[in-house]
């Protein structure tokens, strides 16, 4: 396991379907131990979907439990003076999140229950994802499972292997504004967030991408 404090070699880039990557997943699961696989990227790389298809597919054998239901509520991102670049990394509960994945990755007997973040509130919703302690591998899912500082890497520290999923900028942004525009924006309102406030997110979380064990092209 790579922590963000070294400088690894390259990991491996493959393209890989969904398919592959729910065997890879499969593979990790190991009976009477709980392994925890990350799935980062940049905004709208996939992650979700990913694991929506790794989740299904898995089904009493997977729990996803997000980053994203740590997002620090809209009021304390007012009061803070960050509600304008919602998303950066300091806009987290960073060492909430590595708390609770340290308790899942610890915890045996007893259901742990984590955040989900409401994309129509635009925020998060306490204890709203059980992890049952049957439950074998853990796939958590965020920007910044890679990025450098104590909490961050207290977080890393808690996941078995980490993929990194790319997908071509033209590609991504194009999802990105159509998210933006679904959730209310207008349509210069959401270029304008996706070039500037995400944009920025992207180039930060693309220089942690040889934190990867894995970098995946996903394929159809």
């Amino acid at each position: 396991m790579t922590t963000p404090g070294d400088i690894p070699d390259p990991p491996p880039a493959l393209s890989l379907n969904l398919d592959d990557l729910v065997a890879r997943a499969r593979a990790l699961i190991v009976p009477g131990q709980r392994r925890i696989l990350g799935i980062t990227g940049a905004p709208a790389a996939g992650k979700s979907t990913v694991c929506a298809a790794l989740a299904a597919a898995l089904g009493e054998d997977a729990a996803v439990v997000p980053m994203d239901g740590f997002h620090l509520a809209n009021g304390e991102l007012v009061r803070l003076g960050r509600r304008d670049r919602k998303g950066a990394p300091d806009t987290f509960d960073a060492g909430g999140y590595a708390a609770l994945l340290d308790r899942v990755r610890q915890e045996r007997e007893s259901t742990v229950y984590a955040p989900l973040f409401d994309r129509s509130l635009e925020e998060s919703i306490g204890s709203a994802v059980p992890v049952f302690a049957h439950t074998p591998l853990i796939i958590t899912e965020g920007n910044y499972l890679l990025l450098d500082g104590e909490a961050w890497r207290r977080a890393r520290a808690a996941i078995d292997v980490v993929w990194y999923l790319d997908l071509p900028d033209e590609v991504r942004v194009a999802r990105l504004v159509r998210r933006h525009e679904s959730h209310g924006r207008s349509r210069d309102e959401a270029v304008a967030w996706a070039q500037q406030v995400d944009q920025r997110n992207a180039e930060l979380i693309a220089g942690t991408r040889n934190r990867a064990d894995l970098i995946v092209q996903v394929g159809s």
